[in-house]
């Protein structure tokens, strides 16, 4: 045990202060904080020194997993390639527009998705934008071209569909025609934008008539309806509308129902009435079973009349009845013109009206015979031209 002289300011040596013999008090004092301060960082670095070690052990087995999932990779291609070696030579996938040479074995193609095509809901029964009664004027003039740009969304042939929803049916309308461009050109202008309105999906189809023998408006109407199922089978609703008759009103809805359809009852020729209760004439619809089911229209009425009487006939014999718009809805304007050459009134008509019962078995879509001379699809129209052949010689009356 130390002891410490006070009278003569020496002090022994110590287990708490080591040092030679007589050290000052103060040199004691200051050997035992540098000793604790050493010490103090002696502790300090060794903790650094464990903490470097295990970043280091850290990051070593990071590295080291890396190294074994490459690996492990390059190893699972490895027997593809050992097959093929002239495939995994030859490569050229560094180049972003080479074909890589072919391995001999069918591709599987990778599972990529495709565009997602929108489900539109079905097109309402009341369509919102219809305008109601509209003002029909034929004195402006009416060019072609004036009409295609007030009828961007119509495709080339005079085919529409609706971009924001799905029709209920696919309507074909057909037109009978010769020397007309004149009323064709206002009937494109009115009915393109009331037919849109009414979010129909619809075509156009003018039937032109070859050379000037005597005009057959029904044999026309035949024709049409068999080269509109031609061209697009899905067709289930056919308006045969003639070309200087528009509608005065957009709610006139230009579709098939259960019933065959008259759309034109109110004339203004006919102050806006209907002549007789029995009148089928100017504009009027049958779903495609309904056609068929009264074989077509006849193809024996040559000029003028007749035809739209017979057709009535036809449709009241296979039990069907006439469905028709109000009257105040169902108002039409006609282009004034005069009579069509080689298209003077049917003499025999009021005959051939009382026999079709008789005729309309063997007369009618089952046997109508045509030839097509020539198919062409203008921005707003199909026009089809066609030979229908010659009336038969009538014999003299009296």
């Amino acid at each position: 045990m130390a002891v410490e002289v006070q009278e003569q300011g020496l002090c022994l040596p110590a287990a708490g202060c080591p040092g030679p013999l007589g050290r000052p008090a103060a040199a004691c004092g200051m050997s035992r904080l540098l000793g604790g301060t050493l010490e103090r960082v002696c502790k300090a670095v060794l903790l650094l020194c464990l903490l470097h070690f295990l970043v280091a052990v850290i990051l070593y087995f990071d590295v080291y997993a890396q190294h074994l999932a490459f690996f492990s990779r390059f190893s699972a291609r490895g027997p593809a390639r050992a097959l093929h070696p002239a495939a995994s030579s030859s490569s050229n996938c560094s180049r972003p527009n080479a074909t890589a040479p072919s391995s001999g074995l069918p591709e599987v193609p990778s599972a990529q998705p495709g565009p997602t095509v929108p489900v539109l809901p079905p097109c309402p029964d009341s369509p919102p934008g219809l305008v109601g009664r509209l003002l029909i004027e034929f004195t402006s003039p009416m060019p072609l071209e004036r009409v295609q740009r007030e009828n961007p969304g119509v495709l080339m042939g005079g085919r529409y569909t609706p971009p924001d929803c799905t029709p209920a049916q696919t309507v074909a309308v057909i037109i009978p025609f010769r020397h007309r461009e004149h009323h064709l050109r206002y009937w494109l202008h009115y009915l393109h934008p009331i037919l849109r309105r009414q979010r129909l999906r619809y075509g156009v189809y003018v039937i032109n008539q070859h050379g000037e023998d005597t005009f057959n408006r029904a044999k026309l109407l035949n024709v049409g309806f068999l080269e509109a199922l031609k061209e697009d089978a899905t067709y289930d609703c056919f308006i045969f509308s003639d070309v200087d008759l528009v509608p005065m009103d957009d709610r006139n809805l230009y579709r098939c129902g259960d019933q065959p359809r008259h759309f034109a009852i109110a004339m203004d020729k006919f102050g806006f009435r209907l002549p007789y209760a029995g009148y089928f004439g100017g504009v009027s619809g049958l779903s495609k079973a309904q056609f068929l089911r009264i074989n077509g229209f006849p193809n024996e009425y040559w000029g003028w009349g007749g035809e739209d009487d017979d057709i009535f006939n036809r449709i009241s014999l296979t039990g069907m009845k006439i469905s028709r718009p109000d009257i105040r809805i169902g108002r039409y304007r006609m282009i004034k013109h005069d009579r069509d050459k080689h298209n003077e009134p049917n003499p025999q008509r009021f005959t051939k009206i009382q026999n079709t019962k008789l005729t309309m078995k063997r007369d009618g879509i089952g046997s109508v015979r045509y030839q097509v001379l020539e198919v062409s699809r203008q921005p707003l129209f199909t026009n089809i031209t066609v030979d229908i052949g010659r009336p038969p010689s009538w014999p003299p009356r009296g």
